[in-house]
């Protein structure tokens, strides 16, 4: 499974709050940025969300799971259209 480099880090995202700070508070943007990051991860923290590895082996399963739905569904339908012994 492929890491989508489109999605922003938390790095990313401390460093882009602490840039939209007003130049004269620039001053102190780099415990700004360590500040923005502790908060995004205590943030998330508390949601209740999965890892993207958690995510991408659930993805995984559901499509196994489908296949073989898919091929039960198959062989019903075989079995429904054969004529009874």
């Amino acid at each position: 499974m492929t890491e989508d480099t489109s999605r922003p880090s938390l790095d990313d995202l401390a460093s882009e709050l602490a840039d939209a700070v007003p130049r004269n508070l620039k001053a102190i943007g780099e415990d700004l940025e360590r500040n923005f990051k502790s908060l995004l991860q205590g943030g998330l923290g508390r949601m209740d969300l999965v890892t993207r590895e958690e995510f991408d082996l659930q993805v995984a399963v559901l499509e196994r799971t489908r296949e073989k739905l898919d091929a039960l569904e198959a062989r019903l339908a075989e079995l429904e259209d054969s004529p009874p012994e």
